[in-house]
């Protein structure tokens, strides 16, 4: 069976090497998505392990359309009936990239109407309820010129929700980028991990799944594909609970600072009502305090200006936290996410990598920095 993965940009290897080691075979890398083959279990292990997925898809129509009426009529052709029940709830995501088809949301309607008028006509008018909260099926359609692909979405809710964190309030960043930039620094899970500027806590929870092999949705079960007619409970009850066993204990360090006390309580209540209470967080300021523990590895995501300030603040913002890098880090490795290119110079240190990621639209710079005694010119 085909399937498509869809990731961020930037983190495509990253899902590609996940899906490899979880059995599946990947034919094609692409922007932002990684297709793949593999049979059920493939399909069930991915959503349930693949830190750097959002969505799983399996493709079930291609064909091309240059105006409504085509597109309208290659819908509706399809026999929608034996993909779904009348009794199921389903909604349409429409992703557009076309000069003949210019609004995503004309195109989600027009697909809608054509699953809905086939039932009609099969089943004497009645047809299947639309729910866009909590759809029992999910169609995928894509555009991209002529050319459409249309999928059943295997996942539902986008597979960056975790189900760890307690409120509905968005963090600064989204759960599978965050352990994506873990994946990307190479972390080996025995040195010491460090966010200074930790906020909420994602890239500390995000090193705690990938540190304990925990798979990344282990407390989430509303799992699309538990809707499908081929679903196997039995397959699922088993890949779950060879993940439940695979997972080991933490044998490293995890620590959090922040100097916001709101949101240091916020997040160390977020660690004490979960399982992973052993990740320490403390209310310091990163630049007048001294590192937490032996050198390790530093991932943190600071302000990109829009909070801070002006630009000058900004730079000066970031110098010191190059100065601070550079007098108290000495053995550390650090990598810093930031879609503020001009300050992010300001760091005064020498890249050892330099990666481009996007944090929601904002394209950030993602760079890694090796520190040593003194200045590196």
């Amino acid at each position: 069976m085909q399937y498509t993965a869809k990731t961020f940009f930037g983190l495509e290897s990253i899902l590609a090497d996940e899906i490899d080691l979880l059995g599946g075979t990947v034919t094609e890398i692409g922007n932002r998505v990684v297709h793949f083959e593999g049979d059920l279990r493939t399909l069930y292990k991915v959503n349930l392990s693949a830190r750097t997925a959002l969505r799983v898809l399996r493709p079930i129509l291609h064909f091309m359309a240059h105006n409504e009426t085509v597109l309208y009529k290659r819908l509706r052709r399809f026999d929608w009936t034996k993909l779904m029940d009348i009794d199921q709830t389903f909604m349409v995501n429409a992703v557009v990239n076309s000069e003949y088809f210019t609004h995503s949301k004309y195109v989600g309607l027009k697909t809608k109407d054509a699953i809905v008028d086939l039932f009609r006509l099969k089943h004497n008018g009645q047809r299947p309820s639309v729910d866009t909260s909590d759809p029992e099926v999910v169609i995928d359609i894509h555009c991209r010129g002529k050319e459409f692909t249309v999928s059943i979405d295997s996942s539902g809710q986008s597979l960056h929700r975790r189900g760890y964190r307690q409120s509905d309030r968005q963090a600064p960043l989204n759960e599978a980028l965050a352990a994506g930039m873990i994946l990307l620094s190479g972390w080996d899970k025995k040195k010491t991990f460090y966010d200074p500027m930790c906020g909420s806590g994602t890239l500390l929870s995000e090193a705690y799944l990938i540190a304990t092999n925990t798979p990344p949705r282990m407390d989430w079960q509303g799992f699309a594909f538990m809707n499908w007619d081929d679903y196997d409970e039995d397959l699922w009850d088993e890949i779950y609970t060879q993940a439940k066993l695979s997972i080991r204990p933490l044998s490293c360090d995890i620590i959090g600072s922040d100097r916001d006390r709101r949101q240091v309580w916020e997040t160390r209540q977020l660690f004490e009502n979960s399982d992973m209470s052993e990740v320490r967080i403390t209310l310091q300021d990163f630049f007048t305090s001294d590192p937490p523990s032996s050198p390790g590895l530093i991932v943190t995501n600071p302000p990109y200006g829009q909070r801070i300030g002006d630009r000058e603040d900004m730079d000066a913002f970031y110098k010191e936290i190059g100065d601070t890098f550079k007098k108290s880090y000495s053995g550390w490795t650090a990598w810093v996410i930031s879609a503020n290119k001009e300050s992010l110079k300001k760091l005064g240190l020498r890249t050892s990598q330099r990666l481009q990621l996007y944090n929601g639209p904002l394209e950030c710079k993602y760079h890694c920095y090796d520190m040593y005694r003194g200045s590196r010119d």
